[in-house]
């Protein structure tokens, strides 16, 4: 009986990681070297910082992923400002100790689900803000800014494969 219980759990997991052809795979490698290096670019010419960490981990749900829920615009904007908020409350009231890290990290969670904007890469966001004691223009540049940008070119690249439901699947 034991036996039969483990071969349907695994069976169920295996259910739940998708597939992705050939051809997704090699869209989502260019779409998410294209992003990060055009967010690379501009952060350059422009001399204000766009890139982060967390938006590698953005550009994984958006090019490899586009369809999840986690991934929409709503989800992508206002989950990682949100978080980038937070972090800035967080170092402003608790400093860089280990529980202004902890508590940046919840809120941003227990918002991003009361808020509808659930975004995993969120989480980082709200530690590197604490761990790097940002200021209250961190919210603005880099995050809302690169995530805005980094959501722009999804949409433009999800255009540009034919036959693939355009992202997003939903704006808010």
């Amino acid at each position: 009986m034991a036996w039969r219980r483990i071969q349907e759990q695994r069976l169920r997991g295996r259910a739940f990681q998708p597939r992705f052809e050939l051809h997704d795979v090699v869209a989502s490698w260019l779409g998410g070297l294209l992003a990060i290096t055009a967010l690379s670019l501009i952060s350059s010419w422009s001399h204000y910082p766009l890139v982060v960490a967390p938006f590698g981990a953005s550009t994984v749900l958006l090019f490899g992923h586009p369809g999840s829920p986690l991934a929409q615009p709503r989800n992508i904007v206002l989950g990682n400002t949100v978080a980038a908020a937070v972090s800035v409350v967080c170092v402003a009231t608790l400093g860089r100790t280990p529980w202004a890290m902890g508590l940046a990290v919840g809120v941003t969670i227990a918002l991003g689900q009361l808020l509808r904007c659930l975004h995993p890469p969120a989480g980082a966001v709200a530690l590197l803000g604490v761990l790097l004691k940002v200021q209250p223009g961190f919210v603005v540049m880099p995050m809302l800014t690169g995530s805005l940008l980094l959501t722009l070119m999804a949409v433009l690249f999800s255009r540009l494969r034919p036959g693939d439901d355009p992202y997003p699947h939903h704006w808010f």
